[in-house]
């Protein structure tokens, strides 16, 4: 929510500066998430007049203008705005003005004819994103006045965060309530007065749906001037506000929401077909929205319809049939209260979050309806002219909320806030936030005002009290319970240490959604169940995740459109598989890597440039499962992911210390995707690279590569035990066996360790051979065999045995042959 300080300062007198102003908002429940100036520096700019324009006599896109600036002879100013005429008031920028962007105004001459100065767009000043001419002010704007003081552009603007609980803030009025009570100022504001009927035109209004809608008011305006030009001090409101100028019927339609926090609706009244009637819509009924969307509708939702059809969306949107334009004569105006139950999500599933529908879904004063057409009447006729109507309003008054008083304690007060609080301050902080006060004998009888949604109870008013009081102003006190802290069992290690442990290997962490998009989760899990949302907050976050994979693609994307070459990321957070129709949450770490292995730099090898590969990315997930003090528990064993490249993709299985899998949790559809426990051993990760089709669908550069661990099962550490050292020698056997390709490392090495006595301590693979000697199809391994006792040196018997042993089962179980 942005406001204005100059335009807070007209409901109620500030007593402290935007910045300090920002901090007690802060204190008090409304962040402060930037504090801007209202525009850009700028100097050297006046409010000019033209006297008179002339053809360019060298240029037919440009005029010579004459322009009075308030002092001295007028001067002559060369313009190329298709607006500029004799009679307008703009804005000159002086020779030596400085304008934003630090863009210094000289004399000049275009196309031989000289200029002194220029005439300026609202785009030129930091005022508009974009401008079709020269600024045009108001005829009664004083000539050579300073143009940052007529428009007030020494201004801030304060931009807060508004919680959901709070929806009678999302207006001026709302913060100047605040600030009143915060600073114990009156609440002031422009004189709203009834205006009076001029004609008796109503259109009839029907509840079909009271619950949803129990009060509608409306009032016709005739005779309305819509291409009149919106004044430049509520253009310029409304672009601090973050809204752009339209027209003047919509644009005080904005105004009055931005100002007193009921949203406005104006409908053309020669377009309108029949009487309202409120109601639900009917399954599958069409509407075209303003914004030219066409949405067709379920029957949980309110719609607004005349005698053809559905006009306009409750509460999020009017339709583009009834919508007022620039030759709209007659405006029908609606001011209505929507219930929140009946707007809440609807906005989001359909089109998405607009201003109307943030402040119906919160709640809005019930009882403000009429203040804020007499308001919007008032703008009306003062900017557009027309003839009002009489206010109707149509309302079934069992269906609006009411406001019950809440009990409030002395004694509730102390024990929360830990000091007790003088009872007439007290009541003085619920008067200034316009709240009746009855005494009783425990305490008061409070109750809020109709704008104030989130006073239910007790502790909601000791709330209230602190936050005005100011949490400052109570001292700290030692809690009353006796603390008990959570376990941290020293199995699990701290996230930190893992973090800082990938870091180091050049990976920035990344934090996305648990909820991602359906689609590009199904692209890359489609076996998987997945858990929808209820009420997503757009229809690409609207499932839970099943893996981390798709937030860091995502991610991935990002980095890649910001010409990032080189990108490393994990994540670690929850997934949630969804296993026999129960939903299982998993503590997960993730990772992705993608781009040249290395980073550039000017003495890097030439293969440091190449992509990084399964291979890089697996050494990195090796460093992590060597810190649990377990490493030869785990094993790469090639398997198939729909999401990953056929063979280029392995499971990673561990070992439990007593032999038997890791157990912790129940199987979750990796578990199940991978085949669960393997002699002995069960799945905890998966590491792989995406799949060709998935990296050409998704626009990567270079297909990445990804790792997803089971944070607990994988990285749980085994404590350190005691473990006898050898006094005597160890002896070492080189051998190179011939095996099938499809033999992998980590099988060699089982069978090795299976066939081999006692006394092998260790097998290390030192180098592997393809080519002149060796048959097609087939690789030779060398392997390094390390023997060792604890009770005696070996003799060459002993490994000779045991290198026999092995060699013989190497050639019986995987057709093997020695290489000499």
């Amino acid at each position: 929510m942005r406001v204005p300080y100059q335009w807070l300062r007209e409901w109620v007198p500030v007593p402290w500066e935007a910045p300090e102003l920002g901090e007690r908002l802060t204190m008090a429940g409304f962040e402060l998430e930037a504090l801007e100036p209202a525009a850009p520096p700028f100097s050297g700019v006046v409010v000019a007049e033209i006297l008179e324009t002339a053809p360019h006599p060298q240029a037919d896109k440009l005029c010579v203008c004459r322009v009075a600036a308030g002092e001295g002879e007028p001067v002559q100013i060369v313009c190329g705005a298709s607006n500029a005429r004799a009679g307008l008031r703009t804005a000159l920028a002086r020779v030596g003005a400085m304008l934003p962007g630090e863009v210094r105004i000289k004399a000049a001459k275009l196309r031989g004819i000289a200029s002194q100065g220029m005439l300026c767009s609202a785009k030129e000043l930091g005022l508009a994103e974009a401008s079709a001419g020269i600024l045009e002010l108001p005829a009664d704007a004083p000539v050579g006045e300073d143009l940052r003081g007529y428009l007030a552009l020494d201004d801030y603007v304060l931009e807060l965060n508004v919680t959901p609980n709070r929806g009678d803030a999302l207006s001026v009025l709302g913060i100047a309530r605040e600030v009143a009570a915060l600073g114990g100022r009156p609440l002031g504001g422009p004189r709203i007065e009834p205006i009076a009927a001029r004609h008796g035109d109503r259109i009839g209004v029907h509840l079909d749906a009271p619950a949803a809608c129990p009060k509608f008011a409306g009032r016709v305006i005739r005779g309305v001037n819509n291409r009149a030009a919106t004044p430049q001090w509520m253009r310029e409101r409304l672009r601090r506000a973050g809204m752009r100028s339209i027209g003047p019927i919509v644009d005080v339609t904005n105004y009055v929401m931005l100002e007193l926090g009921q949203p406005l609706h104006a409908y053309d009244v020669a377009r309108l077909r029949g009487e309202i009637r409120v109601r639900m819509a009917k399954a599958g009924e069409p509407v075209t929205l303003l914004d030219g969307r066409r949405v067709t509708l379920d029957p949980d939702v309110l719609v607004i319809a005349d005698g053809e059809g559905a006009v306009g969306i409750a509460g999020i949107m009017g339709g583009e049939r009834t919508a007022v334009s620039a030759g709209t004569v007659d405006v029908f105006l609606e001011g209505a209260y929507f219930s929140p139950d009946a707007v809440a999500g609807r906005a989001r599933r359909l089109v998405s979050q607009t201003d109307a529908s943030q402040r119906f879904e919160r709640g809005v004063d019930p009882g403000h309806q009429e203040r804020a057409m007499e308001r919007a009447t008032e703008l009306i006729y003062a900017i557009a002219g027309g003839s009002p109507g009489a206010v109707a309003v149509t309302q079934a008054g069992e269906y609006l909320p009411r406001r019950l008083p809440v009990r409030l304690r002395r004694s509730q007060v102390a024990r929360l806030l830990g000091a007790p609080v003088d009872p007439a301050r007290i009541e003085a902080i619920f008067g200034s936030l316009q709240m009746s006060v009855a005494r009783t004998t425990e305490g008061w009888a409070i109750t809020p005002p109709s704008h104030r949604f989130d006073i239910a109870i007790e502790a909601d008013l000791i709330e209230e009290i602190a936050r005005i009081e100011g949490y400052g102003t109570f001292a700290e006190a030692d809690a009353q319970a006796a603390q008990r802290f959570g376990s941290l069992p020293e199995e699990i290690p701290p996230e930190g240490r893992v973090l800082e442990s990938l870091a180091a290997r050049g990976y920035h962490e990344a934090i996305t959604y648990a909820f991602v998009d359906p689609a590009l989760q199904s692209r890359l899990f489609p076996d998987r169940e997945a858990l929808p949302l209820a009420n997503p907050i757009a229809s690409d976050l609207s499932v839970m995740r099943v893996s981390l994979w798709p937030g860091l693609l995502r991610a991935a994307l990002e980095n890649q459109r910001r010409q990032q070459d080189r990108i490393r990321l994990i994540e670690h957070g929850a997934r949630f598989a969804m296993t026999r129709g129960t939903l299982e949450e998993i503590d997960s770490l993730a990772g992705l890597a993608l781009g040249p292995r290395l980073p550039e730099q000017w003495g890097g090898p030439a293969e440091a440039r190449a992509p990084v590969d399964f291979f890089d990315v697996k050494a990195d997930v090796q460093s992590l499962l060597a810190a649990t003090g377990d490493r030869d528990a785990f094993t790469f064993e090639a398997a198939a992911l729909s999401c990953l490249h056929p063979g280029r993709a392995a499971r990673i299985l561990r070992r439990g210390a007593d032999g038997a899998g890791v157990s912790g949790r129940q199987r979750s559809p990796d578990d199940q995707a991978a085949g669960g426990r393997t002699a002995g051993r069960q799945a905890v990760g998966w590491i792989g690279e995406l799949h060709p089709r998935l990296t050409r669908e998704l626009g990567l550069a270079a297909p990445p590569i990804l790792f997803e661990l089971d944070f607990r099962a994988a990285l749980r550490i085994e404590r350190p035990r005691a473990q006898e050292i050898s006094r005597f020698p160890q002896v070492r056997r080189d051998i190179a066996v011939v095996v099938d390709e499809a033999v992998t490392l980590s099988a060699l090495r089982d069978r090795v360790t299976l066939a081999a006595s006692s006394l092998l301590r260790e097998v290390r693979i030192f180098d592997v051979y393809r080519g002149s000697g060796v048959e097609q199809g087939r690789k030779s391994v060398a392997l390094g065999l390390i023997f060792q006792e604890f009770s005696r040196t070996l003799t060459d018997e002993d490994v000779d045995r045991a290198v026999a042993s092995i060699v013989a089962d190497l050639c019986a179980g995987l057709g093997a042959r020695i290489r000499e």
